[in-house]
């Protein structure tokens, strides 16, 4: 789905191909063992479509969706405005088509995830590019709980909803340097490993090298390289003054009860 989306996001979206989307999202006929319908709009056999959340016995219905019966003339008019609208700003636009499909619902259950492929198709429109270096259906996993907030608000509030675009272009630009951060690390990593090809390194030296890389959590010392690379504190020692050495460790500035290392930045 999200290839098809991001690959060919230059041709329409029409009510077959997002039928298939969907189909693909749930190829069994099922959401776990419930039976939905599959590739078509949703049909409310059970009453209207609610959205609830919290325990049960004191489940609260945060939303509910327009009655089925008006789905295919509210699709259409969606489908319509999504492929011809041309004025608005693009990244406006894609914020207004993710708050605009979720509030249809058009579908038994998958909505969130194929309204993230409608922003990932919009926004490799805006781009005029199929190569996705940045993943904004990843950075609203992330603030999950934030977004279901703001939902809420939006579509219980007034048809006013520049807070909803705001939080959007905000999550949108976190999305952006979230991806700059990880190529930093890769690019890093690619010339450290290039510059130092024929430095000789033990498997525990290059373990550690790549867990500090890719990032460590809190201070390395010679007792947790011991720990993680399953050797003594003595052979932790001697490694680690091997590679300080060799110009790739140093001592932190900062004293305390332990010494800890750091990976010099700039590999000589």
């Amino acid at each position: 789905m999200l290839m098809d989306a991001t690959q060919i996001y230059y041709e329409a979206l029409t009510v077959e191909r997002i039928f298939d989307w969907h189909a693909a999202l749930f190829s069994t006929g099922r959401n776990g063992m419930v039976k939905i319908t599959v590739g078509n709009w949703r049909e409310d056999t059970t009453g209207p479509m609610q959205v609830i959340s919290g325990p049960m016995g004191k489940e609260k219905v945060y939303f509910q969706a327009p009655n089925s019966t008006l789905l295919a003339k509210e699709m259409s008019c969606f489908l319509n405005w999504f492929n011809h609208e041309k004025e608005i700003e693009p990244l406006i636009k894609t914020a207004v088509a993710h708050l605009w499909f979720l509030t249809i619902h058009p579908f038994d259950d998958g909505n969130g995830r194929i309204a993230r492929a409608l922003t990932d198709m919009l926004l490799a429109q805006a781009d005029n590019s199929n190569q996705r270096f940045y993943s904004m259906s990843a950075q609203i996993r992330l603030e999950r709980k934030q977004y279901y907030e703001m939902l809420e608000k939006t579509q219980k509030g007034t048809l006013d909803i520049t807070e909803w675009i705001t939080w959007f272009l905000n999550c949108l630009v976190k999305a952006l340097k979230a991806t700059d951060e990880t190529l930093t690390k890769v690019l890093f990593k690619a010339n450290f490993w290039q510059t130092h090809f024929d430095t000789p390194l033990n498997e525990r030296q290059r373990k550690l090298i790549n867990r500090l890389i890719d990032g460590f959590e809190g201070k390395l010392t010679s007792s947790k390289w011991a720990k993680i690379a399953k050797c003594s504190k003595d052979t932790a020692i001697r490694d680690i003054n091997d590679l300080i050495e060799k110009g790739i460790l140093k001592k932190e500035a900062a004293g305390g009860r332990s010494t800890n290392y750091e990976l010099i930045k700039k590999a000589q």
